[in-house]
């Protein structure tokens, strides 16, 4: 895995080898900042389940001014610190080493909104209808921001979504790999 653009590109970064974490394929992630190019600097973001933080590295490689990063795997949150420290890049990133729904609750008392949110929650875990409920209610999405779901089961993500006070922007697919764009309708 490396760092593809920007500042740090080139940059090898260490991922853990575990069973609740799994990168994102560098052809998915390729494609996601190409979409997202002109839309990254300056902005605020939040990568909800960082693995090695490779997302919001990549983030802050392209010129994004600060970066949160939420993992609850302890061996994960290490590789996130040393990722950072390797990109020079830890003063631009808030690392949270908690559950996804403390971490929300924590940003919404600090007052902090975000202009892209990525979830990469595990696949079958099915978390992301709910953080993206929880984003919602606590309103932590800037006016003209965007969440960014990745999954395996477009189809049930999609179901799951129905109701909400969003809209589906765009849909990729990447093999068995989909990228869902949001957008709330405030």
């Amino acid at each position: 895995m490396r760092v593809i653009s920007g500042i740090a590109r080139g940059t090898k970064l260490n991922s853990i080898e575990s069973l609740s974490t799994r990168p994102t394929l560098d052809r998915v992630k390729e494609s996601l900042f190409n979409i997202l190019q002109n839309k990254i600097e300056d902005t605020i973001i939040l990568d909800l389940f960082s693995g090695s933080g490779a997302i919001a590295i990549e983030f802050l490689s392209r010129g994004a001014k600060k970066a949160y990063l939420c993992e609850n795997n302890h061996a994960a949150t290490k590789m996130i610190y040393t990722n950072l420290d390797k990109t020079r890049l830890a003063q631009k990133a808030i690392v949270m080493s908690k559950d996804y729904r403390k971490a929300l609750e924590k940003l919404k008392q600090e007052n902090i909104q975000f202009d892209i949110i990525f979830l990469d929650p595990p696949y079958q875990a099915n978390y992301a209808i709910d953080a993206i409920k929880r984003i919602l209610l606590l309103d932590l999405l800037k006016e003209k921001g965007t969440i960014i779901i990745e999954t395996d089961d477009e189809k049930r993500e999609l179901l799951e979504l129905e109701g909400l006070n969003i809209q589906i922007d765009d849909i990729r697919k990447y093999g068995r790999v989909s990228l869902l764009f949001i957008s709330s309708k405030k």
